[in-house]
């Protein structure tokens, strides 16, 4: 089984270890440090927010600003549409910010958008699984 750690940095370690837990996420101590902690998202998925001196010592280039670009979009999945609302909803009410984006697709698939405290951007979506089985392979 693979797994993904999706290494972030951040400007305030407490901050983001606050915004992750309140999305129920959970820290991982075997992975964490006072420059780093594992956010456990799921059983395959791991975000690593690191302190931006520790996450330039893993990097080949210099640490971009996330308020101004964006370097990546990270899709969770979730298990409903209310799931999605209600992530959007604990990132807005902890220090995150909504993207405004909304993607509808009636009977198919809902996302939304927002942003975390340094920036990161995140796409809380569902996929309906009975629509997703009638799609030709």
């Amino acid at each position: 089984m693979r797994q993904i750690f999706v290494n972030l940095p951040v400007t305030d370690l407490n901050r983001s270890r606050a915004f992750y837990e309140a999305l129920g996420f959970t820290i991982n101590p075997q992975f964490s440090d006072k420059t780093g902690n594992c956010v456990v998202v799921s059983d395959t998925i791991c975000l690593m927010i690191l302190t931006h001196a520790k996450f330039a010592a893993f990097s080949p280039r210099p640490i971009a600003d996330s308020h101004a670009q964006t370097a990546s979009l990270v899709a969770l999945s979730c298990d409903s549409r209310a799931e999605v609302e209600a992530m959007t909803n604990a990132a807005t009410a902890h220090g995150g910010t909504d993207n405004g984006t909304t993607q509808d697709m009636p009977d198919f698939m809902y996302g939304r958008s927002f942003s975390d405290p340094d920036g990161h951007v995140f796409e809380p979506f569902w996929m309906n699984p009975v629509a997703v089985d009638a799609q030709p392979a």
